[in-house]
């Protein structure tokens, strides 16, 4: 496993203590160097989450992670839930194709 990955999901799993938790490295996705760990997308299934609305799990997310987001990490793709949400659906959507950024044709 990969040194950024493993701490996401250490600090995760200590701030969170997750019923389910994925942490896909989907920077080969994206124009950046093989074996980057810049792009990840994050599936969290925690009790913390019940009661509260999406843009308050993602921030709590963002503080949790605020030193990895500083230090190279470039986007989180965010799926979180409480473990009734969990329970009752159990999916998430497929991350989009990079375009490239600003290298796309318009």
């Amino acid at each position: 496993m990969n040194p950024v990955e493993t701490r996401i999901l250490d600090k995760l799993r200590v701030g969170f203590q997750p019923a389910h938790l994925e942490v896909i490295n989907e920077s080969y996705m994206h124009s950046v160097p093989p074996g980057s760990e810049t792009h990840f997308k994050v599936v969290l299934v925690s009790p913390d989450f019940t009661g509260k609305r999406q843009v308050q799990r993602h921030q709590s997310i963002y503080a949790c992670l605020a030193d990895e987001l500083k230090t190279g990490v470039h986007a989180l793709a965010l799926h979180t839930f409480s473990p009734e949400e969990w329970q009752s659906n159990g999916q998430f959507p497929a991350s989009p194709q990079c375009l490239g950024g600003s290298k796309h044709d318009q």
